[in-house]
């Protein structure tokens, strides 16, 4: 068990909203590599700490006896990332990241207030994997689908924002 690996550097060591934590510590990360790479890559080296992380949180729990343990914070950093390769989903250089009109810092901070939201209130499906499936596909899978839920609703608020100014 690799507990650097699913604490993200220790961040979910920290003692009040390690989740939270967790995922303020993602999301320069991942915005970084959307700039210095692009979103496809984002994507799948997501997909591939997903896989590894479901087998890590499963080699915990089995030894521990603890499920979803607050201090394992991986599925946030695979919720925030899934969420940011879906909106922005751009490419930019590091100096165009200030510029309003690509929408990257915009969308970014969108899609980390609606991940906290969607992986708090758990509505729908979100919390349904949350209560009923176990292990560490259950302790991932919420998180993934409460990501892709974030980039989706952040990519289309951004884009009714932008049908809304071409109106005005």
């Amino acid at each position: 068990m690799n507990w650097f690996f699913i604490t993200v550097g220790f961040s979910g060591l920290f003692p009040k909203a390690p989740g939270t934590m967790g995922t303020l510590v993602s999301l320069p990360l991942g915005m970084l590599i959307l700039i210095y790479l692009d979103a496809q890559t984002l994507f799948l080296t997501t997909a591939l700490i997903s896989i590894i992380a479901i087998r890590e949180i499963n080699k915990y729990e089995l030894k521990s006896k603890i499920h979803d343990d607050k201090r394992i914070v991986i599925d946030e950093l695979a919720g925030m990332w899934f969420a940011l390769s879906v909106a922005p989903a751009i490419t930019i250089s590091f100096s165009d990241i200030g510029m309003w009109e690509n929408g990257f810092l915009i969308q970014s901070i969108l899609s980390f207030a609606l991940f906290r939201y969607f992986d708090i209130a758990k509505p729908s499906i979100i919390g349904r994997i949350d209560r009923e499936v176990k292990g560490g596909l259950g302790v991932m899978g919420d998180d993934i689908i409460a990501g892709f839920a974030a980039g989706i609703t952040s990519a289309l608020i951004w884009q009714a924002w932008l049908e809304l100014q071409k109106l005005i």
